[in-house]
């Protein structure tokens, strides 16, 4: 069965973590979600949501993905995390994959992963990547590293991890399901 670590930090953007959650489970893709400390994780917009483990209680090593939701400060929260960013490091190194979406994908960059890497984010985030590719698509996979650039390309983030982690149909099969009528 494929895995997903979905990773939370206070403050974190709620739709895309619900949406890349519920949409990956709907696959049958067994995804935990560890917070950066223990307990419940409140989101930015004061929506609390309680993970599975926190992050000392989880090996990154035995999952598919690592998946990073944005906001803020979610996302400043997360660039702060050592521990994270060794992970990310260490993942990129060995070709094990990793995604993000919105201002997430600014924790790669602070992992020091981005040089020439093709890339999207949310649009205020664009400068930071002045040495990677950046593309204004929806969804960006290079390699092993998948982003997207928010709130609205939730959906078409989560459907391209289905379809990197599972097939295609499945992906369209969800996308069906939950009336999605955007491109895969």
């Amino acid at each position: 069965m494929a895995t997903a670590l979905v990773i939370l930090a206070p403050g974190f953007e709620e739709i895309e973590a619900i949406t890349i959650i519920d949409l990956l489970r709907r696959a049958k893709i067994d995804v935990t979600v560890a917070g950066l400390t223990e307990g419940p994780i409140t989101g930015s917009h004061a929506i609390t949501v309680v993970p599975d483990a926190s992050i000392d209680q989880v090996n990154h090593q035995h999952f598919d993905v690592l998946i990073l939701p944005g906001g803020q400060p979610g996302t400043n929260n997360l660039k702060t995390n050592s521990k994270l960013l060794s992970w990310i490091q260490e993942r990129f190194t060995r070709g094990q994959k990793l995604a993000a979406i919105c201002a997430a994908p600014t924790v790669f960059h602070a992992a020091g992963i981005t040089k020439n890497l093709k890339l999207t984010s949310y649009p205020s985030e664009k400068e930071v990547f002045k040495d990677s590719h950046y593309l204004e698509q929806p969804v960006v996979k290079d390699g092993q590293v998948i982003t997207s650039r928010g709130v609205g390309t939730a959906i078409p983030f989560a459907l391209s991890l289905i379809d990197e982690l599972k097939d295609k149909q499945t992906a369209k099969t969800i996308a069906e399901r939950i009336l999605f009528e955007g491109q895969l």
